[in-house]
């Protein structure tokens, strides 16, 4: 594009959003100053930003989500953004009846879901404890490439009820693999179900 017409051009390289790292080159033509607005989004609890190699101070220029970097640009200048990509359970408002008690995963700017397809035990006997811990693995043929989280959950075992539908003694719970895929990309399997908002344990 032309700012005061001399051509920039700028380069991103990154593997967002399963990577929080974003690099821009910047190549005007000639020496041209002017401010590169970079988007800070809020699910980011800490980023860094670097300016050919050395740290700048983002608090300094941040404001309304956006760091704004004002600078005499030169051909091959390097910035690099790195987001945090923390893993979250999210909490719905209390007055949302259907999900209250349960929990959601996000890992950066996507929420996720379970699938039957990945998981052995039917969705709803799942309960996520709010001591697991939830890892994050890339699985490159999954999908078309996602980052999975998984962590060790509890499911309510089905036996014992051939008798009726109530008993006085609750039922027994097991450990299970819990393993969730980004939202965006269910259904794309066998059919199954499908749930967001897991019991918290």
């Amino acid at each position: 594009f032309d700012i005061a017409g001399t051509p920039v051009q700028l380069t991103q390289a990154s593997r967002y959003p399963w990577d929080g790292a974003v690099e821009i080159t910047v190549e005007p033509q000639a020496p041209l100053e002017f401010t590169l607005h970079l988007r800070i989004p809020a699910w980011s609890s800490s980023a860094t930003l670097e300016i050919n190699g050395e740290a700048v101070d983002l608090e300094d220029m941040t404001s309304d989500g956006y760091a704004a970097i004002r600078r005499s640009w030169k051909k091959g200048d390097r910035v690099r953004l790195d987001l945090e990509m923390p893993i979250e359970r999210l909490y719905a408002n209390p007055e949302v009846r259907q999900d209250a008690g349960r929990v959601a995963l996000s890992r950066g700017p996507l929420i996720y879901c379970v699938e039957a397809s990945d998981n052995d035990s039917r969705l709803h006997r799942l309960t996520l404890p709010r001591t697991a811990g939830i890892e994050a693995h890339e699985a490159p043929e999954l999908l078309g490439g996602v980052v999975t989280l998984s962590a060790t959950a509890r499911a309510d075992a089905g036996d014992g009820w051939q008798d009726g539908l109530y008993r006085r003694e609750p039922p027994a719970s097991v450990e299970t693999r819990l393993t969730a895929i980004p939202y965006y990309a269910w259904d794309n399997r066998e059919p199954g179900e499908m749930l967001v908002w897991l019991r918290d344990g």
